[in-house]
């Protein structure tokens, strides 16, 4: 599991891939950040994810990130967990 790659929830719906790098980039170096859409409309879903470049800068930034208020909504900030699989409905 990497320890370095975080899941951002709450997130407004106005945060995009480029602004969701630039709210963590002031902790540290970001490899990586995407804002999940719906794949029919393009709408954010409201969380997405961010690779810090190393594991200490991942949980600075969780200690730093998780609660804060953007836009006037508590962000979630925790390390990234495998998706789990959904079970079949057919």
């Amino acid at each position: 599991m990497e320890k370095n790659k975080l899941y951002v929830g709450n997130l407004p719906y106005s945060v995009t891939d480029d602004s969701l790098a630039e709210m963590f980039s002031g902790i540290g170096e970001v490899t990586e950040a995407k804002v999940i859409s719906d794949k029919f409309s393009g709408r954010s879903k409201g969380f997405g994810f961010v690779t810090m470049a190393d594991d200490a800068m991942a949980e600075k930034a969780i200690a730093e990130m998780n609660g804060k208020e953007i836009d006037g909504r508590k962000i979630v900030v925790n390390v990234s967990r495998p998706k789990e699989p959904r079970p079949n409905r057919y």
